[in-house]
């Protein structure tokens, strides 16, 4: 057991759909658990999963049923209400291309910040950045504020400050689908090398191409409860089965 690098106990985690909405009388007297809680619903509940180091999944399911929740419960950006998710070892997320990206400050001082914040020594940075810049093709655009980037641009420099972490934990959703195929298809390589070095990929995608090749399990999920957890090929048979959904 000494190899299960993520673990997820009965995890849930509920959102409120608004701010407002009344408790009866009643729910006030109520135990926790029972307790009714107006415009709230459960975007992940009861879900166990165990993952074990070098292992490619990826979660597959309709927009809105928890896939990026369940990657956030594994980043640490987000607790759950109940249950646990405990992760042993590093975590390079690339969730959203946003997250500690400052919109005033150039690409250069956005890499020295982002990669700071991730855990990259001074030294590192210094040593990685050339790497990083040539990667994101953003040479001539170093001194640009970032919100002058395009989509296109914030995703290569985000995959490129993240893919160059070392931690042994890298979590995709999604971010490759914005910008060009000859991009995508360099970090698609990028990702290909870092799974020959023994990490492991939790991968999220609407594209069953991009999932087969790079993911030997899956994980479905649906109304934010895990469905089967099993083959990539047979959680994709059976989300396709589910609503009818053909191969992209």
């Amino acid at each position: 057991m000494n190899d299960v690098v993520i673990r997820v106990q009965g995890a849930g985690i509920r959102f409120r759909r608004n701010r407002r909405g009344r408790r009866s009388f009643k729910d006030l007297f109520a135990g926790s658990n029972r307790r009714a809680r107006p415009n709230e619903f459960w975007a992940l509940r009861g879900v166990d999963v165990e993952v074990r180091a070098g292992e490619a999944i990826g979660v597959v399911g309709r927009n809105g049923q928890g896939k990026s929740t369940l990657l956030k419960l594994v980043a640490g950006v987000m607790l759950p209400d109940e249950g646990r998710v405990d992760v042993h070892g590093g975590v390079a997320p690339l969730i959203e291309i946003t997250g500690g990206f400052v919109d005033d400050l150039t690409v250069r001082e956005n890499v020295q910040l982002t990669a700071g914040l991730h855990g990259m020594s001074k030294a590192e940075i210094d040593e990685r950045y050339d790497e990083i810049i040539d990667f994101a093709e953003l040479a001539e655009s170093v001194d640009t504020p970032y919100k002058h980037l395009s989509s296109g641009m914030k995703v290569r420099l985000a995959f490129s400050v993240i893919s160059r972490l070392e931690e042994p934990i890298l979590l995709v959703d999604e971010v490759l689908a914005v910008g060009d195929k000859a991009f995508r298809e360099k970090c698609y390589a990028r990702i290909d090398e870092l799974l020959a070095g023994g990490r492991t990929l939790f991968f999220v995608s609407h594209n069953e191409r991009d999932l087969k090749r790079f993911c030997t399990r899956g994980l479905y999920l649906d109304k934010g409860a895990l469905q089967l957890d099993g083959s990539i090929e047979g959680v994709l048979a059976a989300y396709d089965s589910d609503y009818g959904v053909t191969a992209v």
